[in-house]
């Protein structure tokens, strides 16, 4: 299909301001054509954009796309084939919020990723870990100090985010066994969790030894490792022993912060997550613990960002959220723009998340891209936490190489 989107305001995915009164043909999946004059090549379809800004799709690359409840360890005795139906419909939300790619960083899979590739369910390109891997204790563990042992393959088949993983040999086997299983990237737990029940912030998790077989594995397999820190401590232990993607980072250091840096790793905030648990946290019944565990990750977010941004660390943009909480996706975009300019939130959740995930031919609008694009009412530089809200009420096109899966455009 052709469509030539006519006198529209372009953010690129890479710049600081809009460009205005652009034209842009878009063919065969991809972006053909952008020309600040008129275009005159055929299209089946021609748009006039006059007060819309064009500009790629949004990517998330920190979801939970099948965590069909705040409580993880409630997801894990849920219906596998409720959750299957609830995630549809999670993945079919995004979308509409303007969201063309995620990255699930545990819980959903790579039969998930298939559907969606084949049509079978609406929603964004999905890049999976499978289960992200824990230790004992750690933060995919939520069997508490009283549930029984549920076994390996109830934890690796059940609804849930995590598995539970000790020891190099154990770690090389789950490790490989995500890869085989089809997913993109490993996903650990390196660090003490808000959500799980006996992890205080401060521990850190696995050894070195242990994270350089899940850094060996990925390497092997021609890809890398995520893994979830807050302290500075977690963060520098995760780096230096090969981990390229380091999620949430709240109390990050400055120093820290030089090592990822030097070490040319990425960082993933997830400020939405904190601030969805504190303004929720009577309705999910977040206990004592946790509420004060994520008191302290949330006073730190803003700072975190400054801090980040200050060392040139490439940031990318994540929200982390949990069964019904999604639906505050896009307050991520309002949250960062108390300290960040609009262009570099933008370019988190386009070019950067783009570079993160391995695919230059997405987060960005030029010839030869990937067709994923979105037009939104309004100027999102002006007003990000406006412009892109809510549900993806100003959202009014949404692009899927180059073919249309929301539109409320006339033309």
């Amino acid at each position: 299909m052709r469509i030539r989107i006519e006198n529209c305001d372009l953010f690129d995915g890479l710049g600081d301001s809009l460009a205005r009164g652009m034209h842009v043909l878009v063919a065969d999946g991809r972006v053909a054509e952008v020309s600040d004059r008129a275009l005159t090549a055929a299209a089946e379809r021609v748009l006039d954009a006059t007060g819309l800004t064009l500009m790629p799709g949004l990517i998330d690359a920190h979801v939970h796309v099948s965590a069909a409840s705040p409580s993880l360890g409630a997801v894990e005795t849920m219906s596998p084939a409720w959750v299957a139906h609830w995630t549809a419909r999670n993945l079919s939300e995004m979308l509409d919020r303007g969201f063309t790619s995620v990255r699930d960083m545990g819980g959903g899979e790579a039969g998930t990723k298939r559907a969606q590739a084949e049509g079978l369910i609406r929603g964004p390109r999905l890049f999976t870990c499978g289960k992200a891997l824990g230790q004992t204790g750690g933060h995919t563990d939520y069997r508490g100090t009283s549930r029984a042992d549920m076994g390996d393959l109830h934890r690796r088949y059940a609804p849930g985010i995590g598995r539970i993983v000790d020891g190099v040999p154990g770690m090389l086997a789950a490790a490989r066994d995500e890869l085989r299983l089809g997913n993109d990237f490993v996903k650990i737990m390196a660090n003490g969790g808000v959500a799980s029940p006996t992890d205080p912030i401060d521990w850190i998790q696995f050894t070195a030894e242990e994270i350089a077989a899940a850094v060996a594995v990925a390497e092997a397999s021609c890809t890398y490792v995520a893994a979830h820190t807050y302290t500075a401590r977690a963060i520098e232990h995760a780096a230096v022993n090969g981990v390229r993607s380091l999620e949430h980072c709240n109390l990050i250091d400055d120093r820290v912060a030089a090592v990822l840096r030097a070490r040319g790793c990425y960082a993933v905030p997830t400020l939405v997550a904190y601030d969805c648990l504190e303004r929720h946290a009577d309705t999910i019944g977040l206990g004592p613990a946790n509420r004060e565990k994520n008191r302290k990750v949330r006073a730190a977010g803003l700072t975190s960002l400054e801090i980040i941004d200050r060392a040139g660390v490439p940031m990318g943009f994540g929200t982390d959220l949990l069964g019904w909480m999604g639906r505050d996706q896009l307050v991520e975009f309002a949250l960062r723009a108390r300290v960040q300019p609009a262009a570099a939130i933008l370019r988190s959740a386009t070019s950067v998340n783009a570079a993160l995930l391995g695919r230059p031919d997405l987060g960005h609008v030029a010839p030869g891209a990937t067709a994923d694009l979105i037009l939104v009412d309004g100027d999102p530089l002006a007003d990000p936490g406006g412009c892109l809200s809510g549900q993806g009420e100003r959202v009014l096109l949404v692009l899927q190489e180059g073919r249309p899966a929301k539109d409320r455009v006339a033309g």
